[in-house]
């Protein structure tokens, strides 16, 4: 199936990442095979098994534009467009808190870059800050099998700056000071919300 952004450009489905022999080869950093959001995906389902939280991908808009019938009782979607720009990735509940993140991927090896985000995801996220939900992004660098859990907050402060002629990036040693960094274990596979557990009793505490 053929799937378009809304200027018209294709959208290529990432494949999953090769694993690849380096200096962490003997360090267990999970399924390096498997994609972060199918990751966090199967973290949300154990979460949600298990009673802890709620929290989904959400799904995107796509406009049907060109369809085949081969068979009266079946349909076969040839061409589609997204209809709209995405939001943020995630969105739930938990500890009576509502959740709304996103989740990126790098394989440069000291440094985050901000083009990864897009405006309108930094503005869903402002605005969720606004109605006093908890936004965040999990951040992985690929190349390095290192996971972070970075506050929106702290992300703001290097997407202004760099309006203002700062750095098009996060500097690693930056995000390795400000963020939580995740580790993986069996189950969940990526244990996000025990760091959002300080974050949440940090904020109930200044309230």
């Amino acid at each position: 199936m053929t799937i378009r952004y809304p200027n018209g450009q294709f959208y290529r489905q990432p494949g999953p990442t090769k694993s690849k022999s380096s200096k962490f080869a003997n360090v267990n950093f999970g399924d390096r095979g498997m994609s972060l959001e199918q990751e966090i995906n199967d973290s949300n389902a154990y979460y949600l098994e298990n009673n802890i939280a709620v929290i989904h991908k959400k799904p995107t808009p796509i406009q049907i534009v060109k369809v085949d019938y081969p068979k009266r009782s079946a349909a076969v979607i040839r061409e589609a467009y997204f209809k709209q720009a995405s939001t943020t990735d995630y969105n739930g509940v938990y500890r009576g808190k509502y959740l709304d993140f996103e989740a990126k991927e790098t394989k440069n090896k000291t440094a985050f870059p901000l083009k990864n985000f897009h405006e309108h995801q930094i503005k869903h996220m402002r605005q969720c800050l606004a109605q006093s939900g908890i936004c965040f992004v999990i951040i992985r660098f690929a190349s390095l099998g290192r996971l972070f859990l970075l506050t929106a907050s702290d992300l703001f402060t290097y997407w202004d700056h760099q309006g203002d002629g700062g750095r098009k990036s996060i500097p690693l040693t930056d995000i390795e000071h400000l963020a939580a960094e995740l580790h993986y274990q069996i189950n969940p596979r990526i244990p996000y919300l025990d760091a959002l557990d300080h974050i949440i009793d940090e904020t109930s505490s200044i309230h």
